[in-house]
């Protein structure tokens, strides 16, 4: 393969909501560029670039994946992404990483959810666009109602350069504006006749070429003093005009066809390559100098320092950990040392690669705007920053997203508890949106995720690749216990069973704290009735009764306890009397003091397009949740409330069902309260029942 400048690439992401046909779209590439003999297929589990076996089980894109075509002396490197919400933090680091997007909407569906999602995201990045309305071969297909749609939903005003050529099973080809030609595809080669336009499509023709041209005249003062003059644009002016309103955001143009018929394939690699940026085209790339944070750049130029940004990684039990990355300046090759600034360290490359779905392509060296791949690179994690180390710049990583379904996950086998911890560690280094903690109060290790179908993605990974298998559970939620009352108690602790015996004598005092206050223990003992060397021992002894609780075997919080008299005996007093004297007063003292259970609130924010709010507010309410305000964010709602912990273990898939897959919320632990006495009830029924 030839090396190419970076004027000559395009590095591209394919985006959209799930089922588009993103993946599709990307074998259509691979097919009709004569990159693969045959035409991959998600149905039938011969995509190259659905691979694993979870997406092939599920029929859907879980993990990006990254190939390359070449195309009239361009190389075109494709980044396909999932367009399922519990995968999207992979489709942002594409983004982060891509010059550029195809977004693919459906041409039936229109506009979906997690396309509105990753066309905010885009924007918010100012990722030039070209528009793809797929499967025109479907019944019910409407390519100008889905215009009308993009419209309406997504804020901004597109413009198309291709009509089609008949709707659902009479779909069978494109009006090309530029030239007024039919672009006529008579089979599934991808290959296409000219042809003049159907006599019954030309008024329409004619006037969408004319908006087109008013379009691309919009963003440019001399074309449009040109046109206003009555001046005819010609085909350069008008292809120059619409590239650098492309590149400046200004316009998103809009094509069509039918990927799993190759049907408008070819005209969309032209618009790749002709209207959407090469690393060039963007300029410098902006970072911080480590240390002080002040910006710092890096252009795209092979004679500056080297630097490159870690969008991938890849756990393989076989070649490794697989670190993927795009080159944003410099040079690179096999066996040269770089430094990682996210990590403070050096490493060297080993082979690179480039990949192609699963497969690789050793590359000689690397420049500005390559996609690559190395192998058991030490340090590196997704988000890091690799440069020259005597030039140093740390790029932006994506902002992380808290999981939002968590689960316990304990082990099938007896002893894999070690190999478990080892292959999540693994894992949470491939997808940053996994997190894996050992809850303190229940000694649960917790897994937790973007939704249901993520953790057992997650869980079929560790199985396939590590071996281990496990088993999902709801994690306990971590109640604690307190007192309302106050009380005055004797713990006496005596045994005698010949020879030297045991003896403890306490009197303690119990009474609460305000909610958040803890622990307190005072020493009160006035004229040595216990000695000093025992009242350590009374406080330990509490503490450890603490830690079990009464009524529910959670940890009492909240309590202030005084210790203020006692007695003792010279010769069978000891440290362990007194220790277990304080725990049996502990014990009994909070019996009277009224105790009750605590469960923990959090924070959660709610967001949801406005007619799904009164659903929202009704489902809150029924979980004992309560509104502390809403707000407007974009075009949609912003519901703020607070609601027990223990009532929204499974909410991400309730919401997700609730909202028809359209409301995203987060959220953070925010204090304790008294849990409801009869739901108290049920919870001190089930604790007793699991001790037994």
């Amino acid at each position: 393969m030839a090396q190419y400048e970076p004027s000559s690439l395009r590095n591209v992401a394919i985006i959209g909501h799930g089922g588009t046909g993103k993946t599709s779209l990307g074998e259509s590439f691979l097919f009709v560029t004569g990159k693969s003999d045959r035409l991959g297929r998600v149905d039938d589990r011969t995509s190259s670039l659905d691979f694993e076996p979870e997406e092939q089980k599920r029929h859907i894109s879980i993990s990006a994946a990254t190939t390359f075509f070449e195309w009239n002396k361009h190389k075109i490197n494709i980044l396909d992404t999932p367009g399922d919400a519990n995968f999207f933090m992979d489709t942002k680091y594409c983004l982060r990483i891509a010059d550029g997007a195809v977004v693919t909407i459906d041409a039936v569906g229109g506009v979906e959810f997690q396309t509105e999602k990753v066309w905010e995201y885009a924007e918010e990045l100012s990722l030039p666009r070209i528009v793809f309305i797929n499967k025109m071969d479907r019944e019910r297909a409407d390519f100008f109602t889905v215009i009308d749609s993009i419209n309406n939903k997504l804020g901004k005003k597109v413009t198309a350069c291709y009509l089609p050529i008949g709707k659902e099973e009479g779909f069978k080809g494109v009006i090309d504006l530029f030239t007024m030609k039919a672009l006529i595809f008579n089979d599934t080669s991808g290959k296409f006749q000219r042809e003049d336009i159907p006599a019954d499509l030309l008024d329409q023709a004619e006037s969408y070429r004319e908006t087109l041209i008013e379009d691309i005249a919009e963003c440019d003062e001399g074309l449009m003093d040109k046109y206003l003059e009555g001046g005819k644009l010609s085909a350069d002016e008008l292809t120059d005009g619409l590239r650098k309103g492309v590149i400046s955001g200004e316009l998103i143009p809009v094509t069509c066809g039918s990927a799993l018929k190759n049907i408008g394939i070819v005209p969309l690699i032209d618009m790749i390559v002709n209207y959407l940026p090469s690393p060039l085209d963007l300029g410098a790339a902006s970072g911080k100098k480590p240390g002080t944070g002040e910006s710092e750049e890096r252009t795209p130029d092979t004679s500056a320092p080297f630097s490159a940004f870690i969008f991938k990684t890849i756990a393989d039990p076989y070649a490794g950990k697989l670190t993927l990355f795009r080159v944003y300046s410099g040079t690179a090759d096999s066996d040269s040392s770089f430094y990682n600034v996210s990590k403070k360290g050096s490493e060297k490359f080993g082979n690179i690669f480039f990949l192609e779905g699963k497969s690789q392509r050793p590359a000689k060296s690397l420049v500005p705007g390559d996609i690559a791949a190395v192998a058991k690179l030490r340090y590196a994690a997704t988000g890091d920053t690799m440069c020259d180390e005597k030039a140093q710049i740390i790029y932006d990583k994506v902002a992380s997203v808290p999981g939002l379904m968590s689960f316990a996950i304990e082990p099938k086998s007896k002893g894999d508890e070690e190999k478990i911890t080892t292959s999540l560690n693994r894992l949470v280094e491939e997808d940053p949106t996994l997190s894996v903690r050992r809850e303190e109060q229940t000694k649960e290790l917790i897994l937790s995720g973007m939704g249901q179908v993520h953790i057992e993605v997650t869980i079929e990974k560790m199985k396939r690749k590590f071996g281990v298998e496990v088993a999902l559970r709801p994690p306990k939620v971590p109640y604690k216990e307190t007192i309302k009352g106050k009380t005055q108690v004797q713990g006496r602790y005596k045994k005698q069973s010949g020879g030297r015996g045991q003896y403890g004598d306490t009197w303690i005092e119990i009474e609460p704290l305000a909610r958040g206050g803890g622990f307190e223990f005072a020493d009160k003992i006035v004229g040595g009735v216990i000695p000093r060397q025992y009242i350590p021992a009374v406080e330990k002894g509490i503490v450890e009764a603490m830690a079990d609780g009464v009524i529910a075997g959670y940890p009492v919080v909240d309590v202030k306890v005084s210790l203020y008299d006692g007695s003792f005996h010279t010769v069978d007093s000891s440290e362990l009397a007194f220790k277990i004297a304080g725990s049996l007063g502990f014990k009994k003292g909070v019996m009277q003091c009224q105790p009750t259970l605590l469960e923990p609130i959090v924070t959660i924010d709610i967001e949801i397009p406005d007619e799904y709010m009164g659903d929202v507010i009704g489902d809150l309410n029924s979980r004992r949740g309560r509104v502390l305000g809403m707000d407007t964010k974009g075009s949609n709602q912003l519901v703020k409330g607070q609601v027990p912990l223990a009532e929204i273990l499974t909410y991400a898939a309730d919401l997700r069902s609730m909202t028809s897959g359209r409301g995203t919320f987060t959220f953070e632990h925010s204090h304790y309260e008294e849990v409801p006495a009869q739901i108290a009830e049920k919870i001190i029924a089930q604790a007793k029942k699991e001790e037994e």
